[in-house]
Formats: C-alpha cells, structure tokens, sequence
C-alpha cells in the first residue's frame, strides 16, 4: 500500500492547532501540578493530624489510580454534583492534579536533602516558620529538585493525549480524525509522533544538562 506523504500537507493546518493545545496543556498542567506539590509536601510536613492524614490519603489515592480515570470522574461526575468544567479546563486539572502526586514526593525529597544545620540556624536566629521556609528551606530544595520537575514535565508531555478522550483536541486527537477521515494513518501518525521526539528529546537533554550544573 502506498504511503500518500503529499496530503499531509492538508494535516498541518490542523497539526499545528493541536500542537498548540497540547503546549498550552502541558504548560498549564505543569504550573498547577508544581504549585499543588509543594502544598502537599508542606502539609504532609505538618504537625496536625487533621492536615497531614487528609492529605497523605488524597496523594495516595491519586497517585494509585489511572489518570483516565480522573479525567473521566472530573468531566463526567462532577456534573453530577453541580461542578461543570470545560473540557480544555478539566485536561489541566487532572493532568496537573495527577502530576502533583509526583511532584509532592520529588519536594519532599528535596526539603529531607536540607542540612539540619539550616533549620537550626534559622532557629537560632529566631526567624518566623514563615521566613524559615520562603528564605531559607525552600530556595535550596528547589534548586536540588528542579531537573526531577523537568522530568515530570517530559512525562506530562507523553500524556496530554489522554485529555483527548474529554474533547480536547490536542496533537494526536487532531491526528485520528484526520486519520479517520482520509485513512492517511500512517502518514499523520508519523508527523505527530516526530513531533513529541522533537519536543521532548531536546528536553531531557537540557534537564540532564542542568542536572549536571546544578550537583557541582
């Protein structure tokens, strides 16, 4: 069967529109799930049960059931309950929900890899809790963690094209309906899959890059 490469021609229109739905998820979906981490690594850190416990169950609840299944309970039940989302608002929510899970653990590690000597200088100094963990705690545990959050974020990228089963036309949901309307599947799956390498590729070797900066 011969390959038609010409007609992909006809896809790109609709390939760059998917490709920017899909950056827009990512970038949102990232924002949200680093935000949310960090405030489960902070509350998983607290000293109150009733902060901690709600939150370590939560974590782990998402952390141990298929994004699909999220992105389904968000657009599909909680209509149920009176909360509407759009389509392109519930892909955000549940990728960066999901990825929070992840990225909770990966600041975790990071504020256990402080030196204790930090926080007992910080005592010493009698800096507010506050103060100790916007000046002190946090900036170098983020700055350890930062290539393990790129990493999260190239994983993200690998899954954007779930939000597609919602609605949400990114690049490979426009790809199987270009496909499925010109049977040109090879052709449109092809560009769409070169298109992740080019992104995420050059990604991970900027993260490995900057890994290696940062442990000098």
């Amino acid at each position: 069967m011969a390959w038609d490469w010409s007609a992909v021609g006809d896809f790109m229109p609709r390939f760059f529109d998917g490709l920017l739905v899909t950056l827009q998820a990512l970038v949102l979906g990232a924002l949200v799930a680093f935000t949310l981490g960090l405030v489960w690594a902070m509350a998983q850190r607290s000293s109150l049960a009733v902060v901690r416990w709600p939150v370590n169950i939560l974590t782990e609840f998402v952390r141990n059931t298929p994004l699909l299944v999220q992105l389904f309970f968000l657009y599909y039940v909680l209509p149920e309950w009176g909360i509407t989302l759009s389509a392109m608002v519930t892909g955000v929510i549940g990728l960066g929900l999901h990825y929070s899970t992840y990225t909770a653990e990966v600041y975790r590690a990071g504020i256990d890899g402080v030196p204790a000597g930090q926080w007992e200088a910080a005592t010493a100094l009698s800096l507010p809790r506050i103060r100790t963990w916007g000046a002190v705690i946090l900036p170098q545990a983020i700055r350890r963690v930062i290539p393990a959050l790129g990493n999260y974020v190239i994983a993200m990228l690998k899954d954007t094209p779930m939000i597609f089963v919602i609605g949400v036309m990114e690049m490979l949901g426009e790809a199987r309906q270009f496909a499925s309307e010109t049977f040109l599947t090879v052709e449109v799956f092809t560009v769409v899959g070169v298109a992740f390498i080019v992104i995420s590729y050059p990604a991970s070797l900027l993260m490995r890059a900057l890994e290696r900066r940062l442990v000098r």
